[in-house]
């Protein structure tokens, strides 16, 4: 072996270690001799082999530069040297930038989580290559945008601080990587937070909430949207009445968006909340030297900011028995008169209650006016309890997972059949405000790396078992053969429609909405997705 090939040969190591990638020499005429990686490894399997580049370095006299022939984006070099030509190639730095684009890729719903904002990949152009949210899901719409700072980034490599373009008033930060690639990520959600935070503040003074935001398509809850929305058009008192945790305030909200008055205050209180001794200042107002501790110039009631709006009275019910002759009049005479003044003052106010008691039992019992309750029922609206419009219930545990996914950071997508069927047969004395606390505690309990919700996360008290009587053990079995029955000819109904619940619901003689609720007494429910 002469000097100049041996010494050619040792030089293969250091060059590929600097280069980050293979060195090689060849022949003049570009066939490979010995090939290293960065570590010192000969790579066998390409000893013989070609190397184009190297060839035409031979051929020429000239050093070359050029692609590699080994994976698509590297770059080469050529040198030649006596009858050898010697060569290298960074296709390992290469191939690890790209195993660590690919980590960061990964890594991004994490990122945007701990941020609490969007996480993003970018290009030597600034541009976006991959974008994920908070919730973990992939933003399309901000695929392919260009940001002036992530391109200052990479130029200088130097991380670069400014205004995010995905949030108003979000701050995002461009970290360089390579002059490749570089990531970035912003505190959108946090920002979001602090509006949503003031937007809590001014809820004293409009309502959020519209008939669209009531989920459900059952036919209990179509039937009282739609009177709802009917009733919103008049000026009529309205009373609410329901069950705790029904959804009362979210009709209350929706009526008042549906009116006329829709651009005016909405002035929520709740009666069960304020203690005896503020109620009334807080309803009527009061001048400056009311009573001790009242502000200079005195202050203005509910019903007067709710003046040419609405009043929401909540859990009316539990008001004070001698408040309630107060509040008649004011509804009477369309006037009201501050604590320590002498002047009335004229309001245009409708009036929508709400209740979660029998009022005509409590008037029974003396502990409600009853020419109170008639000038405010008006209009009844009954809201359905959940156990009475279970089939809205995979449509609201679907929010719910939504909701919770971005408030905790979790990437829930769906949950078991079983899970759901659990959950609609149980009966929810709490109803919607009960199954959102369930749905909190399970999205508490599941791990980051689950994404379907299934039996074990549920409350023992929802999938132990249902209480039945003697009479209803005794024809256990009789049951068990007709829920049998019903369950084989809907499953056969549905493949023979292709899934189809209308059609189907035609071929068995019931209505749509009878089916739903037979498959989900069943368990014949499909996996509830969020995505």
């Amino acid at each position: 072996m002469s000097a100049l090939l041996e010494c050619l040969l040792q030089a293969l190591l250091p060059i590929a270690r600097i280069t980050g990638g293979y060195a090689t020499l060849t022949d003049k005429k570009g066939m490979r001799i010995k090939t290293v990686d960065s570590q010192g490894q000969e790579v066998e399997t390409l000893k013989g082999k070609i190397f184009d580049l190297a060839r035409e370095a031979g051929s020429t006299g000239k050093v070359g530069i050029g692609p590699s022939q080994l994976t698509e984006g590297a770059e080469a070099w050529s040198l030649p040297v006596g009858d050898y030509v010697l060569a290298a190639s960074n296709f390992e730095r290469l191939k690890c930038e790209q195993q660590l684009a690919e980590s960061l890729e990964q890594a991004l719903p994490f990122i945007a989580r701990v941020a609490g904002g969007e996480a993003v990949l970018f290009n030597e152009e600034g541009r976006r290559v991959a974008s994920v949210g908070v919730d973990g899901q992939t933003n399309m719409n901000y695929i392919g945008k260009i940001s002036v700072a992530a391109q200052q980034a990479i130029q200088s490599q130097r991380p670069v601080i400014g205004e995010s373009i995905s949030g108003m008033g979000a701050v995002a930060v461009r970290i360089p990587i390579t002059r490749k690639f570089g990531f970035g990520f912003n505190n959108e959600q946090g920002v979001r937070r602090q509006q949503k935070l003031i937007e809590e503040v001014k809820k004293f003074q409009y309502a959020r909430y519209n008939f669209s935001d009531i989920i459900g398509f059952s036919e209990a809850i179509e039937k009282m949207k739609s009177r709802a929305a009917f009733v919103a058009k008049g000026i009529s008192s309205i009373i609410i009445s329901g069950e705790t945790g029904t959804g009362k305030e979210l009709f209350a909200q929706s009526i008042h968006n549906a009116s006329e008055r829709r651009s005016k205050p909405f002035i929520a209180i709740n009666c069960g909340a304020l203690p005896e001794s503020l109620i009334e200042s807080c309803f009527f107002g009061y001048e400056e030297g009311a009573f001790t501790g009242a502000k200079k110039r005195g202050s203005p009631g509910a019903f007067e900011q709710a003046n040419g709006g609405t009043i929401f009275l909540d859990e009316i019910s539990e008001m004070d028995f001698n408040l309630q002759s107060k509040l008649l009049r004011v509804l009477q005479e369309r006037e009201v008169t501050r604590i320590g003044g002498s002047q009335p003052l004229r309001v245009d106010v409708r009036v929508i209650a709400s209740t979660n008691r029998d009022l005509v039992e409590m008037i029974n019992h003396g502990t409600f006016r009853n020419d109170l309750y008639y000038r405010l029922n008006v209009v009844e609206l009954k809201v359905p309890s959940l156990r009475e419009r279970s089939e809205d219930i995979p449509a609201l545990v679907k929010l719910f997972i939504s909701e919770f996914n971005n408030l905790l950071g979790k990437f829930v997508t769906g949950i078991s059949d079983q899970a759901i069927y659990h959950l609609c047969r149980y009966q929810w004395p709490g109803n919607i405000r009960e199954l959102k606390n369930c749905i909190e505690y399970i999205m508490n309990i599941v791990s980051v790396n689950e994404s379907t919700i299934e039996m074990n996360h549920l409350p023992h008290y929802i999938h132990g078992p249902v209480s039945q009587d003697n009479n209803t053990r005794q024809i256990g079995t009789l049951a068990a053969a007709v829920a049998t029955a019903e369950r084989e000819s809907i499953i056969n109904a549905l493949k023979y429609t292709g899934g189809t619940k209308r059609e189907a619901a035609k071929l068995l003689g019931v209505s749509t909405t009878t089916l739903w609720r037979k498959m989900v007494d069943l368990g014949i429910v499909t996996n509830v997705s969020v995505q």
